[in-house]
């Protein structure tokens, strides 16, 4: 029997990593992966609403920061809220993140782009300014979990061993946008033209082998694998406990692996809308274009 928004995906072995662009995505190893549901898009904003509604949750976001894990933090600057890009005038130096990411008092997933915007238009749009906890959370009132890095990049390649993208190795095939990346000049000039946002409803690119949508940019996806440096150092971690298992003290700088790449992923910037490409990210930070989907077990 089938589970209503998801595949099955059948298990086999995963090349994981690639040598080509970032050294935390080395080194390539093969890693066996088991039969899995697989969410075949990210949860949208109307199904998080409805799991708010459901349940009462308030998200990360939402609520004020502790100012025991902030001792040094004026206490009027802790307030909810959470990073919200705007793109700059003009070229800026790409190692000066600040330079397109505020801190926005009142930014949640109901103000994805501040407390005067809404979600108005955006039902189909990927929930984003969600934290690790709610996405745990989240899966667990639908009875599910995050899937674990490895059966991500598994799922994300969709049958293709070795390819660059979820597609294959060429960018845009035939001058086909694939996905919903940065075109032109990171972080002021986006050739790709949107509505509502940054972020496209799911489904408005190209599904991947396995039917799957969005593996490839609109945001960033959480998984429940902790963040190591390196493949090479996750696998020894894994021998002591399964990479599915959250560390026993979760803190402010505990951080979990992130895959997908997202909308303000550019070549020049941040190549990492790629199956293989890994990035960490603390569980309690939380920003406009970083979402989740789910898995489950056969």
């Amino acid at each position: 029997m089938g589970k209503r928004g998801m595949v099955l995906v059948g298990g086999g072995s995963l090349i994981q990593g690639s040598d080509e662009f970032y050294s935390e995505e080395q080194p390539i190893c093969e890693v066996a992966v088991g039969d899995l549901w697989i969410d075949i898009h990210l949860v949208t904003n109307a199904e998080f609403r409805r799991f708010v509604k459901d349940t009462g949750h308030v998200t990360v976001a939402e609520q004020p920061p502790d100012s025991a894990d902030f001792p040094d933090a004026d206490p009027k600057d802790l307030v909810p809220g959470s990073l919200v890009f705007t793109p700059t005038a003009g070229p800026v130096p790409l190692d000066e993140w600040q330079r397109w990411w505020r801190w926005q008092p009142g930014a949640d997933w109901r103000h994805p782009d501040g407390p005067c915007s809404s979600l108005n238009g955006r039902d189909r749009h990927p929930v984003v300014h969600v934290a690790h906890d709610d996405a745990i959370a989240y899966a667990a009132w639908a009875a599910k979990r995050l899937p674990t890095e490895a059966e991500w990049e598994y799922a994300a390649r969709g049958g293709l061993v070795g390819a660059r993208y979820p597609w294959g190795d060429d960018f845009m095939p035939r001058g086909r946008v694939m996905a919903n990346t940065w075109h032109g000049d990171f972080p002021w000039r986006n050739e790709l033209p949107k509505k509502n946002g940054m972020t496209t409803p799911v489904g408005s690119y190209p599904a991947n082998g396995y039917g799957l949508f969005d593996v490839s940019g609109n945001v960033w996806e959480w998984t429940a694998s902790a963040w190591t440096a390196s493949h090479a150092q996750m696998h020894i971690n894994a021998q002591a406990a399964p990479a599915c298992c959250a560390p026993v003290n979760r803190t402010e700088s505990t951080r979990f692996v992130t895959k997908g790449g997202s909308h303000l992923c550019a070549p020049s910037y941040c190549h990492r809308y790629r199956p293989a490409a890994r990035q960490g990210h603390t569980i309690r930070s939380t920003t406009g274009h970083l979402g989740f989907r789910c898995a489950a077990d056969p």
